[in-house]
């Protein structure tokens, strides 16, 4: 059994930067990518980054959602079991419960929320004016 436990949300002013960290606790399954989704009130969840979980960090594939593009960054320490979304440049419209998922099967579609088998409780992100 996958689980997976987010932190680091909180009250940000716009301009400033979070860290969310999910860790991830697979026991002997290997996970094939990570992800971080996020939904706002009202709206669907969105997806936010990607990436890869084998290897080292430097071969690992990343993708990111276009609104967030050149602002966050998704990384990972294996021997940690822990996913890092590195948050800079916050804007009110980042304001969403953020969440980590975890899929065990190799997929070209990370983008998409039906590739995650698994899913973290989330952690709320607010950032003010």
């Amino acid at each position: 059994q996958v689980q997976l436990v987010e932190s680091g949300g909180g009250l940000v002013q716009a301009g400033g930067s979070l860290r969310l960290s999910c860790v991830v606790s697979s026991g002997t399954a290997s996970i094939y990518a990570m992800s971080w989704f996020r939904q706002a009130p009202g709206k669907e969840r969105e997806f936010v980054a990607a990436i890869t979980w084998s290897g080292s960090m430097i071969t690992s594939e990343t993708y990111y959602g276009n609104s967030v593009k050149g602002r966050f960054a998704i990384s990972r320490d294996n021997g940690k079991n822990t996913g890092y979304l590195q948050m800079s440049s916050l804007r009110p419209e980042d304001t969403a419960v953020y969440f980590c998922g975890a899929t065990l099967t190799s997929t070209a579609w990370l983008e998409r929320q039906y590739a995650y088998d698994y899913w973290g409780q989330g952690t709320q992100v607010t950032v003010s004016l």
